[in-house]
């Protein structure tokens, strides 16, 4: 069955940096476009990168553009999210997933 579990959450500061990984089984990962999201307390989830099969293109929000870079390996099944310059609004529960399948989620918190 499909597996996607999300690594690397965790309490940082403002302005640090966190690289997430989603480790994903029980699919073609290497034929999928993958998703990142996040969720914060009493918001709705939110879109924060998309990567196509292939590694490119790549589509961000805008609030996470130019610090966010979202990337792959299809020979490890695996998708990474690298966060830089983080934000005290960037604390979510985050969550990787493609087509109706998502992880259980990682949390980042970003505070001093």
């Amino acid at each position: 069955q499909v597996q996607l579990v999300e690594s690397g959450g965790g309490l940082v500061q403002p302005g640090g940096s966190l690289r997430l990984s989603c480790a994903a089984s029980g699919f073609s990962f290497s034929l999928y476009a993958m998703n990142w999201y996040r969720q914060a307390p009493g918001k709705e989830r939110e879109l924060v990168a998309i990567i196509s099969s292939t590694g490119l293109p790549t589509v961000y929000a805008t609030s996470v553009k130019g610090r966010f870079t979202i990337s792959r390996d299809n020979a490890k099944n695996t998708v990474y999210l690298q966060m830089n310059s983080l934000k005290p609004e960037d604390t979510a529960v985050y969550y990787c997933g493609y087509s109706n399948y998502w992880g259980q989620g990682t949390q980042v918190t970003v505070s001093s």
